[in-house]
């Protein structure tokens, strides 16, 4: 039995629609600031380097560090 706890790094941005875009990187560098995630988010909509169904993504509209804990309850070779 053991707990694992696994980091997701959501970025979510808006497009020319006004809707929301995401994109979901796993496992990012655990010292990651806001603002090195912010420099990398702006490179994203200065260089438009997505496409997106609803247009060009124009802006920034969020930044999630989600963490999932899983703590495995059953060991079937015990």
């Amino acid at each position: 039995m053991a707990t694992t706890t696994e980091q997701t790094l959501r970025m979510v941005f808006r497009n020319q629609e006004g809707k929301n875009v995401t994109i979901t990187l796993g496992n990012p560098k655990e010292n990651l600031t806001a603002a090195e995630i912010e420099t990398a988010m702006d490179l994203v909509v200065a260089r438009n380097i997505f496409a997106s169904a609803g247009g060009d993504i124009v802006a920034k509209q969020d930044i999630r560090v989600i963490s999932n804990t899983t703590n495995d309850m059953y060991d079937p070779s015990a």
